[in-house]
């Protein structure tokens, strides 16, 4: 049932009111004093919600009860007493006061079976929530109320209810959906409110439950007394007697029995747990343990020949490191400088980190390996100080207590990607670690006691020598792994590399053969690297591929892998020789470079437009290739006539030169002779030789000046498939340390000058002139 008519209205400001609610209303607006004033015989007003300035759609009939009064504050007050809602209609402020249409909402007050249900819900959960507040008051009232509109709308008086919805509730006219949202409403709160007492709870009850467990230690620890077994009698003794059976040295003794007599004087709380992680730290190094070294030579040549193929220096220096220790030992001759730091250098995959292993077992001694990639806290070597919450003993203290030796072999690995801020630097730490003549009094910032690590192999690894501080390269004695030959790979893949992807792929030998033709074309055409990571990748995908097909039951042991089946097994080839293609055009030339990855070849390109003598430099160049470049350029113009160009051309135009791929930051002399012979090449026209590779830096007086990395360098050439590479004369003896395959595979040219390189690099017809 509804009914039509005008009520002359009044604004409530952030206020939402509901029928069933009476109150005293404070008339400070002019607009409500001339509503009350021009309210009808029946006393009725409609009160509507202002939001964000705006009214609302719904408003409530409200009674004026009484005669207005006067407040104290001067205003004029009356009691209003809600009724019910009402739609609102076109406005009219032509008379005094503001009236609208309103049509007259009021609530049903038929129940049938469903709404006494929603009825019944809503209750219940709204006890549970007055019952938890202890608001037994509120819930009589409740239960008073049998108009499931009015019981609806008692949601309202809820102090958990934002604004928002509480202006829902007032626009929702449908009883039935009215009670299910106040429902809903009252089921988060409740859920809320659980939650919060869940929360609570737990706290008092770990509160309870430590306060009961400290009275129940105490009781625990006077029975103990009474009865003569007094725990912590027992625990000191336990360390005391650990301290005395213990070969540390007399400062770490004195400084362990200073701690457990804080203990046993009653030391308790943070603090005993603090003493007590100390002297279980203390106690747990290794004090006097040593492993007994393998001093056999051909034995552990056996093991390193077992375990690695190639890496000559390095088995050689260890191999060179056991020799004398032996004569040491023999000879009874004592050293106090007696440790030996190596560091090995070189790209990923390589076999750095898994040589430690094979060193330490060649010795017989434990491996412990401490990962030193972004460290950035001085603390990780030295550890923290006491005085801090939580202090740890540092990385060193932790390696030694694992290994269980004071001898063991620690790979510090990733040496080079040591990083730095407001915490310290862990390489200035290392400096004392790695240094003989220092090791053997390191001292932890948290035992604070000297700790003798001369015994102790260290070994370090990284992928560039340019990485590691000065100060710190200075102190280790640097061993270079450049990367393997093809045929060395070849002999990994088939001793090493297939046994160990075969097991992992739980093959049986004999049930899948991968021949030497095949490997050979995953070597060739799937991988360009130093090491054997990104074969091995590729060698367990065939090992699966051929799982798959026993598994599945496509086909029967045993199966071969040729050559011809690669390029179905792990699609297209990745790599190509792309140095004819490149270099088919002038102005193209193929220098070789050393990265963090190995040796690789890279080309430099050079052309020229229509400009004042300009030189553009592209491909994020460093300081000093950057130099190279303007280096080349300045020798091209100025022996211009010797070498047939014209000399009025650069005048007349600006050069370009851009390194591929312009992506990777590029920096260092060795790119000198690619560039001038690039230049020469675009302004002859004479192509430059597609089998030929290069490196060297130029002087302006065209000198060819040695540089370093040719072994790596060399091998990139040969994986690319160039015969012939140009070097600076002065780099003749470096070529000793190219496997011989290489060298009998390729040409070498050691130049003096860039003419000499000009002669070998450049083809003799001019494809055209610039």
């Amino acid at each position: 049932m509804s009914d039509h008519r005008s009520l002359p209205l009044i604004p409530l400001e952030d206020a939402i009111v509901l029928p069933g609610m009476a109150f005293a209303f404070e008339l400070i607006s002019p607009d409500a004093n001339v509503a009350v004033d021009e309210a009808g015989a029946d006393g009725h007003v409609v009160l509507v919600p202002k939001v964000d300035g705006r009214f609302a759609r719904i408003g409530v009939v409200a009674a004026v009860e009484g005669e207005p009064a006067m407040l104290p504050g001067g205003h004029r007050g009356v009691t209003l007493r809600v009724l019910h809602r009402a739609e609102l209609g076109r406005a009219d402020a032509s008379g005094g006061a503001l009236r609208i249409d309103v049509e007259e909402r009021p609530d049903p007050t038929e129940i049938d079976e469903e709404m006494a249900e929603r009825m019944r819900a809503y209750r219940a959960v709204v006890e549970s929530i007055l019952e938890s507040r202890g608001r037994p008051q509120v819930i009589a009232f409740l239960r008073s109320i049998d108009e499931p509109g009015a019981l609806a709308d008692t949601a309202g008086f809820s102090p958990d209810l934002s604004f928002r919805q509480k202006l829902e509730l007032l626009e929702t006219i449908d009883v039935a959906e009215r009670l299910e949202k106040a429902t809903a409403w009252a089921r988060d709160t409740l859920a809320e409110f659980e939650l919060k007492r869940r929360i609570r709870d737990d706290v008092t009850d770990g509160m309870e439950k430590s306060q009961r467990e400290f009275v129940l230690r105490r009781q625990l620890e006077a029975i103990r007394k009474e009865l003569g077994e007094d725990s912590s009698t027992d625990e000191i003794g336990d360390y005391g007697e650990r301290i005395a059976a213990s070969a540390m040295p007399d400062e770490a003794r004195r400084e362990a029995e200073r701690e457990l007599k804080r203990l046993e004087v009653g030391a308790s709380g943070p603090e005993g747990s603090t003493i007590r992680t100390y002297l279980d730290w203390i106690l747990a190094v290794p004090w006097g343990e040593v492993s007994d070294e393998q001093l056999d030579v051909g034995a552990a040549r056996d093991i390193l020949e077992a375990d690695h193929a190639g890496m000559k220096d390095v088995k050689e220096r260890i191999l060179e490191y056991l020799a004398v220790r032996k004569l040491r030992r023999e000879r009874a001759i004592e050293d106090e400088q007696q440790g030996v730091i190596l560091a090995l250098v070189g790209p990923p995959g390589v076999g750095k980190t898994s040589l430690g292993e094979s060193i330490a077992r060649a010795l017989g001694r434990e491996f412990v390996r401490m990962s030193l990639g972004g460290v950035r806290d001085e603390a990780e070597i030295r550890g923290h100080r006491r005085t801090y919450v939580g202090a740890l003993p540092g990385r060193l203290v932790r390696a030694l207590r694992d290994a269980g030796t004071m001898n063991p072999v620690i790979l510090l690995d990733e040496i080079d990607k040591l990083g730095a801020d407001w915490r310290g630097d862990p390489s200035s730490a290392l400096l004392e670690v790695l240094d003989p003549a220092q090791n053997s009094t390191f001292r932890d910032h948290y035992l604070d006691v000297q700790l003798d690590l001369s015994q102790v192999l260290f070994i370090a690894t990284a992928n560039m020598a340019d990485s590691i501080p000065a100060a710190l390269y200075d102190r280790l004695e640097v061993i270079t792994l450049d990367g393997y030959t093809e045929d060395e790979k070849l002999a990994i893949a088939e001793g090493f590399l297939l046994p160990r992807q075969r097991t992992r792929n739980g093959l049986l030998d004999g049930e899948v053969t991968i021949k030497r033709d095949a490997l050979r074309r995953v070597i060739h055409d799937y991988t360009r690297e130093a090491g054997v990571r990104s074969l091995e990748r590729n060698v367990g995908t065939l090992l699966r591929k051929a799982a798959t097909r026993l598994a599945s039951g496509e086909a029967e042991a045993p199966i071969v892998i040729a050559a011809e089946d690669v390029r179905e097994l792990l699609g297209r080839e990745r790599f190509f020789n792309e140095a004819a293609e490149r270099t088919a055009v002038a102005g193209v030339a193929t220098g070789l470079a050393v990265t963090g990855s190995g040796g690789d070849v890279l080309f430099v390109e050079a052309t020229a437009a229509i400009g004042k003598g300009g030189l553009t430099l592209t491909g994020q160049l460093g300081d000093v290739m950057k130099e190279s470049a303007s280096i080349a350029l300045s020798h091209v113009r100025s022996n211009a006539a010797a070498l047939d160009v014209d000399p009025d051309i650069f005048a007349l135009r600006d050069f370009h030169v851009h390194v591929p791929a312009g992506a990777v930051p590029k920096d260092g002399p060795s790119a000198g002779v690619t560039m001038t012979v690039a230049l020469v090449s675009l302004l002859t026209g004479r192509a430059v030789r597609h089998d030929v590779g290069m490196t060297g830096e130029v002087t302006l007086r065209g000198r060819v000046l040695p540089v370093g990395g040719v072994k790596q360098k060399v091998l990139a050439a040969h994986r690319a498939g160039l015969t012939d590479v140009i070097l600076p004369a002065r780099n003749a003896g470096d070529l000793d340390d190219v496997p011989v395959a290489v060298r009998e595979a390729m040409r070498f040219h050691q130049v003096h000058t860039i003419d000499e390189a000009l002669t070998v690099a450049l083809e003799a017809t001019p494809l055209a002139v610039l």
